[in-house]
């Protein structure tokens, strides 16, 4: 290969300009450079719209609602009552007329089931929500003002939740008694202490935030400041938080009316049903099944729901 021909093959060749004639002038419009291609969406739409992406998270949804409509229309669709005996007919079979057969008492559990449902359910978000707010309350006032208060509260949270909560709750319903109300202040009592620490840790990181201290240089007060910037701001983790818990709170009761110290008979729950049918397992294992495969159903689809909702609405999962 000559010199010349290696010049020739290394430098390209160099292309003519684009004449200015073949341009033209567009002009500026400012209202397409202003405008925003992306829809606006708030902070719940965008979590919304990630939890619909997330199918495991969709099914425990759906799961979940099916088990309230189910609560609520189920005993609907028998023409047996949930706390009639009928001593001739005990212990049938699943069949058409009892579609999950009957107990000891010749009962329909079909209806016993759902109104089970019912009881068990209202137990479970009723004593998730109060633990909540009580949490989110006391650990918001603990977490803002900080100091001897949040001292005061903090060990006195520690000194609870070294004692296990269930002696609280069998001390409990061994002196107030049986029944759904006692039930759900045992839970009251002792439900709120992890939220309260995980609110005021929440709290704790919010409170330096730009926006909190121009609230109190404008002369916020400490009341407005907590409950309208700091709480909102946590309430992801709180609603995350607020969905394990239901499922523990159904657990518990399940686990009370089992041993004997939860509903009062003839009022049906799941736990009631578990602990009828298990004394008869080896005989009629269905009785039992059917109570736990509705239990843990229940529980599955909360706690896929709750794994869902910490991810749709922790905002460094956003894409």
């Amino acid at each position: 290969m000559t010199a010349e021909s290696m010049v020739n093959t290394s430098i390209p060749a160099v292309e003519e300009p684009i004449p200015k004639e073949k341009f033209r002038h567009v002009g500026i419009d400012e209202k397409k450079m202003q405008a925003v291609v992306r829809p606006r969406t708030t902070y719940w739409q965008d979590a919304w719209r990630r939890l619909k992406q997330n199918r495991v998270a969709t099914a425990g949804l759906i799961l979940l609602i099916l088990m309230i409509i189910m609560a609520i229309v189920g005993p609907m669709l028998t023409p047996y009552d949930a706390t009639t005996n009928y001593l001739d007919n005990t212990h049938q079979p699943m069949s058409s007329e009892h579609w999950f057969g009957t107990d000891a008492l010749g009962r329909d559990i079909w209806a016993r089931a759902w109104v089970g449902a019912r009881v068990s359910l209202m137990i479970g978000f009723l004593a998730a929500f109060i633990n909540a707010f009580i949490g989110v309350v006391v650990g918001g006032i603990a977490g803002y003002f900080g100091g001897k208060l949040d001292m005061i509260i903090m060990r006195f949270i520690d000194v609870m939740i070294s004692i296990p909560s269930m002696i609280f709750i069998v001390l409990i319903m061994v002196i107030v008694g049986q029944g759904i109300i006692p039930i759900i202040l045992s839970f009251a009592i002792t439900g709120w202490l992890s939220m309260a620490r995980l609110v005021r840790g929440q709290v704790l990181q919010l409170k330096e935030q730009e926006y909190v201290m121009v609230a109190r240089t404008l002369g916020a007060s400490a009341g407005r400041i907590i409950f309208k910037h700091l709480i909102p701001n946590s309430l992801g983790v709180v609603i995350v938080n607020l969905t394990m818990s239901i499922p523990q709170a159904i657990f518990t009761e399940a686990f009370l009316s089992l041993i004997g110290i939860g509903v009062k008979p003839p009022t049906p729950s799941w736990g009631l049903l578990a602990s009828d049918g298990a004394s008869v397992l080896r005989v009629y294992p269905t009785e039992l099944i059917i109570p736990a495969v509705l239990i843990s159903v229940t529980m599955l689809s909360l706690n896929l729901l709750g794994d869902g909702l910490r991810d749709a609405l922790d905002p460094k999962m956003r894409k």
